[in-house]
């Protein structure tokens, strides 16, 4: 019996190895075989029978919108694609700084550069900021898992900024390690009470956002599971309600009414709203001024959010930089600029974004999806390759039980303190001291359209130095 094991083992090798002989050196003919079978077919078949038939299609419809059109016909449900539109918006690459060379000079590097910002200034508790970075609101339970809200929190308060609690529930945790805590007020039942109120540095009365803008919506129990439901007071079978409106009837009287409310609760907190950015921006920002706000967030259409239908995310609001440059031109022209913060966000993603958008007027800027892929880093790993990054983030996430706290918050907070620097040092090649120094006229633009958009020089046109034409006229 020994002997015939022997056998068949030695038999099989051997037949393995003739096989392995064979196709080392017939690898060449196997393959020319099947290149001349398939490409036969592929040369030869209708284009209605022919596999290729995908490259114009593709082209036609175009990869995305094929698979979207798929889910539709799938689930005959609304689609809620993460992340925000990913088609391409009018942005800010067009947009490059002036370098100071000879006159002024540069900063020298062993200067430090004051970035400090303070958000509603006129408030009676006004919000000091160490950097112009915030966390934007990513909400716990209906996006994020505690382990990453409370990584983001830590990681705000160790480079001195804030975070924003967004539109889920408040981890009383979250509440103990920020620092500077924004409450997102927003139309829902929970994250109301008086003692969360009280405890807030700056509360944010939400209209809207840029991905998803106004609207409602309703989670089922099976897509909010765990403590969030806990914290957000929900009982076992209930569903989540963002509503559309604060009030029945809603009028611009009763969100003044709540501005007033919030402000006197709160003890003096600045209290502002958070709108998507709209084709009437002007006419939104004048209702707002009514209210009597200390600060308007501004989310541009390239934000992004856990899931929006597409139709509200591509094909809703107007692009980020065209929403900062209206924004900042009505609030001067209302004579509010220097009573009213400006908060931006939507799409900004990189230290350049962030230095662009204040030098075109913004005092601040929310960053979230930045931030977000920062916080995951190389915990994101756990989830791929078979299940997206942000698996190991969602509340909802397959893999959020292996992020690790202490691990989020160093990388978070390594990317807030790198995305500073790197802003100092521009500023500095552009001689500048402060934050306060920087403005508009420290920008041109490549594009000719984009450069009489913004109100700025078109690179292609020699530079004129405004002060000294002034004095040359006088």
């Amino acid at each position: 019996m020994s002997n015939f094991l022997d056998y068949m083992v030695f038999a099989m090798m051997l037949i393995l190895f003739i096989i392995f002989l064979f196709m080392l050196i017939g690898w060449r003919w196997i393959l020319k075989r099947i290149v001349k079978k398939y490409g036969k077919i592929i040369l030869t078949d209708s284009y209605q029978e022919n596999i290729m038939e995908l490259i114009p299609g593709l082209r036609h419809m175009g990869i995305q919108n094929m698979l979207e059109n798929s889910l539709r016909a799938e689930t005959g449900d609304i689609l809620h694609r993460p992340l925000g539109s990913s088609k391409k918006w009018p942005h800010l690459d067009s947009i490059t700084f002036i370098p100071a060379q000879t006159s002024p000079f540069p900063i020298d590097g062993e200067e430090d550069v004051d970035v400090k910002v303070t958000i509603g200034p006129k408030a009676k508790k006004p919000l000091d900021l160490n950097i112009p970075l915030m966390i934007s609101g990513m909400a716990y339970g209906i996006a994020l898992s505690e382990e990453v809200r409370l990584s983001l929190a830590e990681a705000a308060k160790n480079v001195g900024t804030a975070i924003n609690s967004g539109e889920g529930g408040v981890l009383p945790e979250e509440l103990d390690k920020a620092g500077k805590y924004i409450l997102q007020y927003a139309k829902t039942k929970w994250s109301k009470e008086e003692d969360t109120i009280k405890r807030a540095d700056m509360i944010e009365i939400k209209l809207g956002q840029g991905a998803l803008f106004g609207v409602g919506a309703k989670i089922s129990p099976k897509n909010l599971t765990g403590r969030a439901r806990n914290v957000m007071g929900l009982q076992e079978d209930e569903d989540a309600v963002i509503y559309d409106h604060f009030f029945e009837d809603q009028t611009l009287n009763d969100l003044k009414n709540l501005v007033e409310d919030l402000r006197e609760l709160s003890g003096g907190v600045p209290i502002g709203v958070k709108m998507g950015a709209g084709g009437k921006i002007e006419e939104d920002i004048d209702h707002v001024i009514e209210l009597g706000v200390d600060y308007i967030a501004i989310d541009g259409g390239q934000a992004a959010t856990l899931g929006a239908p597409p139709i509200l995310s591509d094909d809703m609001g107007i692009p980020t930089i065209h929403a900062v440059v209206r924004a900042v031109k009505h609030l001067e022209k209302r004579k509010m600029k220097e009573h009213i913060s400006l908060i931006v966000s939507g799409g900004l993603l990189v230290p350049g974004h962030f230095l662009k958008v204040l030098a075109l007027g913004a005092d601040a800027v929310y960053v979230g999806s930045a931030i977000l892929f920062a916080v995951a880093h190389n915990q994101s790993l756990n989830a791929m390759p078979f299940e997206p990054p942000t698996q190991a983030v969602w509340n909802q996430g397959k893999f959020k039980d292996k992020f690790k706290v202490e691990d989020g918050v160093k990388t978070a907070e390594k990317f807030l303190t790198s995305s500073t620097e790197e802003m100092k040092m521009g500023l500095r090649a552009m001689g500048k001291h402060s934050l306060k120094e920087l403005s508009k006229e420290d920008l041109v633009s490549y594009d000719e359209l984009t450069a009489k958009m913004v109100g700025i020089p078109f690179s292609f046109e020699p530079w004129v130095n405004k002060n000294n034409s002034q004095n040359q006229n006088e």
